[in-house]
This record gives structure tokens, sequence and C-alpha cells, in this order.
């Protein structure tokens, strides 16, 4: 890592994490693998604000600890990338198990408890779901319906967010801004 920590993957370790390392990590790392309209990829630095700021809409009341859970709901992408669900199935091993492993040591290092609460991932994994349809409609090419088909419909509730892909320092200071926010 650019910080000088060396982080056994097999064995991850909350000392040798650092929010500079994930932000830096997270913002060269592309959605959809690269395959978005505009100058910029979509990174999942970007993804994670969005999906953090979807699930305040959802639960306004939300704690702050519960929000910044959301905001490092893909934190181990920053050392593992970020791979589409068949191609995790496809390599043999328990990648689930793996990034779980990764994100409890995330969550440790920044106050959070190692896994959370039901309810809130549950939560979690519906705005992430909001947020793939807006990036699939907006930035990779789907068409609304196709988008509902895969995705879900959004609940009409909800503001659409307009998506517009950073360059990496933008996305990088943009994830430590709300981290800082989040965790003070």
């Amino acid at each position: 890592m650019l910080s000088g920590r060396r982080l056994d993957l097999l064995n991850p370790s909350p000392l040798d994490i650092e929010i500079d390392d994930i932000a830096h990590g997270l913002a060269r790392v592309a959605r959809w693998n690269g395959q978005t309209k505009g100058t910029f990829p979509f990174s999942v630095a970007q993804h994670c604000i969005l999906v953090e700021e979807i699930v305040r809409e959802f639960r306004p009341a939300i704690s702050r600890a519960d929000r910044l859970a959301a905001l490092l709901h893909d934190a181990p992408e920053y050392v593992i990338g970020d791979l589409i669900s068949p191609f995790k199935a496809a390599l043999g091993i328990d990648y689930k198990d793996f990034e779980r492993k990764l994100l409890s040591a995330i969550h440790i290092r920044f106050g959070l408890p190692p896994q959370i609460a039901d309810d809130v991932a549950i939560l979690i994994k519906h705005a992430d779901q909001v947020s793939a349809f807006h990036e699939a409609t907006q930035l990779a090419g789907f068409d609304v319906a196709e988008g509902r088909r895969v995705f879900g419909r959004p609940p009409a509730r909800l503001r659409t967010p307009k998506l517009v892909p950073l360059s990496t320092e933008d996305a990088e200071q943009q994830f430590l801004g709300r981290f800082r926010r989040l965790s003070s």
C-alpha cells in the first residue's frame, strides 16, 4: 500500500488498514469494468458515496455508524478489485467469505462492529441495487426497461441522482471528505 502498510489478504489485520489507501484504491477501481460513458470511469469510490446517500434517503434518521458502514460496503475492493458476481462464483473459492473477512477487518479498524445488523445489511444491499440501476441506465448503456428487469425499479419517492464520473483525484477526495464527516 502507498501508506507503507502490508496487508495479508488471507489474514487481514485492522492494524494494516488505512483510509487513505482505501480511498486511493477505490477511486481507481472502475465500476462496470470501465464500460461507461464519460471521460473518466465511474469509480467504486463514487459508487460507495452514492450508496451511502441512498441509504440516508431511505432512512433519514439512520446512525452515522450505519452510514459509515454503507460508505465502506465495497471497501475490500481497494485491494481485490470489483469483480462481477458470476465471475466470483466461477473462481471456485468462497470469495464472499474472503470479502467478508476483509470487510470485518475494515469495520474493526474504523470502530464498527465486525458484522453489521441484518436490517442495515439489507438496507445497504437495497441501496446498492438502486445505485446499480442508476449507474446502468445513466452510464452503462442500459435502457430503463432493462435496468428495471436486472436491478428492480427504484422507489418513486427517491430522487434520481445525476451521475458524472469524476477524475480519480476528485473521487478520492470526495470519498475521504465523506468518510471524515461520518467518522468524526
